[in-house]
């Protein structure tokens, strides 16, 4: 059925099949749609604004780009839906099937109503979310062993590596990283030593989360003492080992950050060989303690 371009504002097609209908920039807006079989239907940069959509099938649809602001959606099936840049502003989604749903970029605001997304399929048990872009992310992880695997290793192998990225700071703090892949280890250098923003730190908060430990050159500190106001006193499951060079001294702030029972004594080295030499030294308690958080120990409790 083509139905291209085709003005239908304020149209009443409740229960009516549009079974793989071709709707392309169709003007629905304010359309009573309610039950309508939308199957395949290609409705991509549709204008279905303020319309009725309750308990519509669009199983397998293509609704990319189309603006459904102020839609009512409630109950209606989203399987396998393209909504690949759509318009839910205002949208009632509540109860919405959307198992296997593309929702890449959509555009949400506070008057979107999510509530009781299912992200399981019909003849599985029900699985509910409150965000449709978390759903898709949500049944990935349920669903794909190789996702959860990538993140087991992340979350077991993962180390920040934090320092000084500068002259012969940077060599030491490069060293450590080879050393940790011979290691097995998955290390992560994060050069911060510049003015901090908003997203430099928001990302440091999320790569010490996903890390086993981290190890920080606290030698000739710059950015360092900003770094650690992220990670030490919000993250007491990521054990931190402070590093310094023998002969230099740790910042004056640094003994506040020594008092929290993940932050484990300064080891002091004398040269970067010596310290990637050592290594095992350096890291196993970090690691003893890493270890013991995951397996339920308190900070307390573990030292």
């Amino acid at each position: 059925m083509n139905l291209r371009l085709a003005n239908l504002s304020e149209v009443e097609l409740n229960a009516a099949n549009l079974r793989a209908a071709d709707l392309w920039r169709a003007n629905l807006r304010a359309a009573k749609l309610a039950g309508v079989n939308f199957r395949d239907a290609y409705l991509r940069e549709a204008n279905l604004t303020d319309a009725n959509l309750t308990g519509a099938d669009l199983t397998g649809a293509n609704l990319g780009g189309e603006n459904l602001s102020g839609a009512n959606l409630q109950g209606a099936t989203l399987l396998s839906a393209s909504l690949v840049s759509a318009d839910l502003t205002g949208a009632n989604l509540t109860g919405c099937l959307i198992h296997g749903v593309s929702a890449w970029r959509v555009k949400l605001d506070a008057g979107t109503k999510q509530q009781n997304l299912i992200i399981t399929h019909q003849d599985e048990p029900s699985i509910t979310v409150d965000n449709i872009e978390v759903a898709q992310f949500t049944y990935l992880m349920l669903h794909n062993e190789k996702i959860r695997n990538v993140i087991d290793t992340i979350t077991s192998k993962a180390v920040l590596i934090l320092g000084r990225f500068q002259d012969e700071r940077k060599v030491v703090l490069e060293a450590l990283r080879e050393e940790l892949r011979h290691r097995k280890y998955l290390p992560i250098l994060y050069d911060v030593d510049r003015p901090a923003t908003r997203d430099m730190t928001e990302t440091l908060s999320l790569l010490a989360r996903m890390a086993r430990f981290v190890l920080v050159d606290i030698t000739d500190a710059r950015a360092v003492p900003q770094e650690l106001s992220v990670i030490v006193p919000h993250l007491p499951s990521v054990p931190v080992q402070p590093l310094v060079i023998k002969g230099a001294c740790e910042y004056g702030m640094f003994e506040h950050y020594a008092r929290f029972p993940w932050v484990l004594p300064i080891y002091r080295y004398e040269t970067r060989e010596q310290l990637v030499a050592a290594l095992a030294e350096v890291i196993d308690p970090a690691d003893r303690l890493a270890q013991q958080f995951r397996s339920g120990a308190s900070a307390a409790q573990a030292l």
